[in-house]
Parts: structure tokens; C-alpha cells; sequence
């Protein structure tokens, strides 16, 4: 089949690290795309000539933009989605789909997807404010130890909270929200599966996550998850079903506990790349960003198996730095062998903030752990006023 590039008009709602790492690899498949934020320093501002600036929260906006591409996809959820709904109506191909979109980025509807088919995920109720949540708690209708999550808005660690105790109390959410029972986990799964327009469904091996005590986010993944074959087998099987019931085009990130009675519980997703995808960049796949591409355009999906064992470190700033970023230990970073550094070249360095990634590969896991250890003191965000 002829491959024409030029017939492929991408645009993309959202300009963060995401879209930058999008954008790198749309180079080598010489497509077209474009990219909206309201951020004129975003992380794609500097290197994508198809930067505009635009609000992707915004109704006209997103229609302004999107009707001079012949595709919009995102990087991010909160995005308008009754806008992309239509565009979709007036004939752009909109991926993922714009219901798929509103379903997943409130936490709420996500739940309810899950238990409407009978996806294992952990037991949970609604609340609408602190208050009704603190009448649960004193009424025992919900019982400690739980973690409360916002239904909107909440990402990278921000809006969920652990409530172990009465002590906790404090750390209570006042908004509307999904209230789970405490997992009692063994290790945090995510698995990405990739759908393509045409039905062809693939999936990532399963990573194994550890999350940073302080922020909440991601600290580092290993590929491929330490973990018996039969969950490794069925993370997996649970990713692909998901994305084939949804019926998504694009990327899907599937997050889960896997118990400590050897169980799988779903957490969350996320339709689009995802950070627990970074490694693929190096591990000999293609990589999440490129089978994104290929698969809002048709294209036959790539190989995501991988060559090696590989582990990625978020960067992230310093609890005290606020201002320009300074990387002190950069040289010594990328002297060490089989080590790989992404800056998203955001402008501005704060506490916790995700600045960058180190993607690892080694010959075994053993190998990769200990090249974390070795690359950890050298990952420090500092910024100029410190």
C-alpha cells in the first residue's frame, strides 16, 4: 500500500511533555501535526513549528482548531469535549473518541464502567462533599482505612487522598468524589494497550510502578513487572478487553493493583500516552507515542515486546525549588552507560513538578535496579534563586 503522508492533517489538544515526545517521534513518519495550548512556554512551544496558541477547555477554541485537521487527538483529558463531539458530528475523525473521553476523565463514570462490566476493581461509594463524607464515616456506612478521589481534575498525585484513621481527617477532600476501599496491594500495575482504527489490538508487557512517599506520582518503573506469568497474562487480557469494550482508536493506559491475595484489581485509566510508557522510547519497541500515531491513522501497529529489560526515573523538582531550573549533576548523568536523559524544557522548575526522564536498559533487571541506585544522586532539580 502507498503511503502518503501529506493526506494525514493531525492536530492535538494539549502541549505539555506528552505532546513534545509526540511530536519527536511524528518526525521520523513524516506527518503533519499540530499542537494547542494556553501555555506559549509549553514544552512543544519550543520545538514544534505547528504550535498555536489556544485554549483546548475552550468550546470555540477547540473547534477553530480542530476543523482544519482531518484527525484530533490529545495529551490530555481536560479537554472540551462537547466541542470534539462536534467536530466528530461534522466529519473530523476524532481519537479517541470524544465519549470515550468524558467517560474517562470523571473518575465516577470510570467506576461505574467498570462495575457494569464486571471489570474487578475495588469497592467503592459516592460522596458529594466533606460534610457527607465525614456523616458516612460517623454512621459507619464508610469505614477506615479508604482513599478518597476527586471525580474531576486530579492528576499526577493531586486530588487523592489517603484516609487511614480519625488522624487523617484533615487531609479530607471537600468536592464530589469517588471513595475506595484501601487496597492492600503487592505491587501497582499498568499495562497500555493500542487499538487501531481498523480493530487491531495490541499490548505492552506489564510494568511494575513505585510511586515517590512525598508526591504521589510515579518515581520509577521497571519493564518487564517482577510478577508471576498467569498475572502477567491476565493484566494483559484485562487491558485488551477493556480497550476492545470501549472500543477506543489510540492508546490506553490501564492502571492496577495487583493484591496481595493474588488478585487484580483496576485502578484507573487514561486514553492517551502515558508516563508509565516512557521507557519504550529505549527498550528496542516501537515506541507508545509512534503506535499512538499509527494508530489514529490506520497504520499496522508496531512491535511492543521490547529487547531488553529497562527502567525509567521521573525527574522531578526539588520540595524547595521555584524558579528557573538548574540540572547540577547533568554531566555526571549522562556519563553512565545505557542511561538515556528527556528534559520537556519546562521553563519553570516547582516542588514535585515532573521536568524530565531517565529511560534505562540493561541486559537483566538485576542490572537495571542497579543502575538506578547509581543514577538517583544525579537527579536533582534545583532552580537559580537557591
Amino acid at each position: 500500500m502507498d503511503y502518503c503522508p501529506d493526506k494525514f492533517n493531525i492536530g492535538v489538544l494539549g502541549g505539555g511533555q506528552l505532546a513534545r515526545m509526540l511530536h519527536q517521534e511524528s518526525i521520523a513518519l513524516g506527518l503533519n501535526i499540530n499542537f494547542l495550548d494556553p501555555d506559549l512556554r509549553c514544552s512543544v512551544a519550543q520545538v514544534s513549528p505547528g504550535f498555536q496558541h489556544g485554549n483546548f477547555q475552550d468550546y470555540d477554541d477547540v473547534i477553530n482548531f480542530g476543523k482544519r485537521h482531518s484527525i484530533v487527538t490529545i495529551e490530555i483529558e481536560n479537554v472540551n469535549d462537547k466541542a470534539l463531539e462536534m467536530l466528530a458530528n461534522d466529519g473530523v475523525k476524532v481519537f479517541p473518541q470524544p465519549h470515550i473521553i468524558r467517560l474517562i476523565k470523571d473518575k465516577g463514570t470510570q467506576k461505574e464502567f467498570f462495575r457494569s462490566n464486571d471489570f474487578p476493581s475495588a469497592p467503592f461509594e459516592f460522596i458529594q462533599s466533606k460534610k457527607e463524607l465525614e456523616s458516612c464515616i460517623l454512621s459507619g456506612k464508610i469505614k477506615y482505612p479508604f482513599v478518597q478521589k476527586l471525580k474531576i481534575g486530579g492528576y499526577d498525585g493531586r486530588g487523592v487522598s489517603i484516609i487511614k484513621s480519625e488522624e487523617d481527617k484533615d487531609k479530607i477532600l471537600d468536592s464530589p468524589s469517588v471513595i475506595e476501599q484501601l487496597a492492600i496491594i503487592k505491587k501497582e500495575l499498568s499495562v497500555i494497550a493500542i487499538r487501531s482504527a481498523n480493530g487491531e489490538c495490541s499490548t505492552y508487557p506489564a510494568v511494575e510502578m513505585e510511586f515517590h512517599p512525598d508526591a504521589n506520582l510515579v518515581d520509577i518503573l521497571i519493564c518487564p513487572a517482577e510478577i508471576p506469568g498467569d498475572i502477567e497474562k491476565k493484566a494483559q487480557q484485562l487491558a485488551s478487553d477493556i480497550a476492545r469494550k470501549l472500543e477506543i482508536i489510540g492508546l490506553l493506559a490501564v492502571e492496577m493493583f495487583y493484591l496481595e491475595d493474588n488478585t487484580i484489581w483496576i485502578n484507573e485509566l487514561a486514553p492517551r500516552p502515558h508516563n508509565s510508557g516512557h521507557h519504550t522510547l529505549s527498550n528496542g519497541s516501537v515506541s507508545q507515542f509512534e503506535n499512538h500515531l499509527r494508530a489514529i491513522t490506520g497504520m499496522p501497529l508496531g512491535d511492543t515486546t521490547g529487547l531488553v529489560s529497562s527502567a525509567m526515573i521521573n525527574i522531578i523538582g526539588d520540595d524547595d525549588a521555584y524558579g528557573e531550573p538548574i540540572y547540577p549533576d547533568f554531566d555526571k548523568l549522562i556519563s553512565i552507560p545505557g542511561v538515556a536523559v528527556y528534559l520537556y524544557g519546562k521553563q519553570e522548575v516547582r516542588p514535585f513538578r515532573k521536568m524530565g526522564h531517565v529511560s534505562i536498559v540493561a541486559h537483566s533487571l538485576t542490572q537495571c535496579r542497579e543502575k538506578v541506585n547509581a543514577v538517583r544522586p544525579f537527579l536533582k532539580v534545583k532552580s537559580k534563586n537557591l
